[in-house]
């Protein structure tokens, strides 16, 4: 079993569809969780009122950021009415059973009822809904590749698409956009779980949105923009013929060596010294806030790092591994949390 026969299995229409359905009570689930550990930990030695008000802030948040996330995903439709569209799309499940029924049908119409009986069974439960691993690796190597093969199986297991600089960029935008919808519904829910609790402070909006900032620029758009300039750079190398042309692993190795060398090397800095120079002047009526150093209000941490997680999955995707995709709001959704609690890891005021 190769890794290639892996891709195609995961990257199944009907799989996909499978993932995307599971997506909100995997988000809720596991952001009830982290929440749970989080009120835990900054509760700990904190009298019984801090704790209530800590769980309800936190409930606000995680609540409000979830909304946003599988918002930013699915769409929001109010009375059957699409008022948002989807930044993730899901074909209905009866549109891919039809798409594959109809590839089926024209594949043995091309074969003039000459197929394995092993071939005609595997064809047979991809009529009825996704193949498994074993049935994937038999119809890749028991048909012989012909155009009739080819067709069927850019209906049934889709290869990887080849993104060019060009259509790399479309995504990042798409990509930028889904992150951005959850670091905005977590300062929002932040902001108002501190009105519904009475627990604002004179920086706690600032606190929200300077965190905001930093996730966004150093954990998301920093790194889509490094992997977008990575690419760039490796498609001017294959045009001169210094390259050969990349295969989707060699490409997601582009990927990420863009996005390790802008986001997670420069990232913090660039986020910080922006939030500094912009933000801070915002909330101080036009005086700029002495600072000892760029990380004086937040420095990087294993935190940061891990969040990082995001990154190898955007990588996958603009590679043209399909499904990752499903799995990023659930990633994005750290991002919008800690947006919105306001995170400081290392406060001067």
């Amino acid at each position: 079993m190769d890794i290639k026969t892996l891709g195609r299995f995961a990257d199944q229409p009907i799989l996909l569809n499978k993932l995307h359905k599971k997506m909100p009570a995997l988000l809720i689930g596991a952001g009830g969780a982290y929440g749970v550990f989080d009120t835990y930990k900054s509760s700990k030695g904190k009298d019984k009122n801090f704790r209530k008000k800590k769980i309800i802030k936190n409930t606000i948040i995680i609540g409000t950021t979830a909304a946003a996330s599988l918002i930013g995903a699915n769409g929001l439709k109010i009375k059957g009415k699409k008022i948002l569209p989807g930044l993730i799309p899901n074909e209905k499940i009866t549109d891919i059973l039809k798409r594959q029924n109809t590839a089926v049908d024209c594949f043995l119409h091309s074969q003039n009822g000459v197929v394995g009986d092993n071939v005609q069974k595997v064809l047979h439960s991809a009529r009825k809904g996704a193949l498994s691993l074993k049935e994937t690796e038999m119809l890749l190597k028991e048909i012989p590749d012909t155009d009739a093969k080819r067709k069927l199986l850019k209906i049934l297991l889709p290869e990887p698409e080849n993104l060019n600089s060009k259509g790399i960029f479309s995504e990042i935008g798409r990509l930028s956009l889904l992150g951005a919808i959850p670091v905005v519904g977590g300062i929002l829910g932040g902001i108002a779980a501190d009105k519904i609790t009475k627990t604002s402070h004179k920086n706690s909006t600032a606190y929200k949105i300077k965190e905001g900032f930093y996730q966004y620029f150093a954990n998301i758009f920093l790194c889509n923009v490094g992997a977008c300039a990575a690419l760039f750079c490796a498609e001017g190398l294959q045009k001169t013929g210094i390259i050969k042309p990349l295969s989707p692993l060699k490409k997601m190795a582009v990927i990420l060596t863009g996005i390790t060398a802008t986001g997670i090397v420069g990232g913090s800095w660039i986020a910080n010294k922006l939030s500094q120079n912009f933000i801070d002047p915002l909330f101080n009526k036009g005086k700029k806030v002495k600072h000892k150093s760029v990380y004086d209000e937040r420095k990087p941490e294993l935190a940061d790092i891990a969040l990082h997680v995001d990154d190898i999955a955007t990588a996958g995707v603009l590679s043209g591994f399909k499904w990752i995709e499903p799995a990023l709001p659930l990633m994005y959704f750290v991002s919008g949390y800690r947006a919105g609690i306001g995170y400081r890891n290392n406060k001067s005021s």
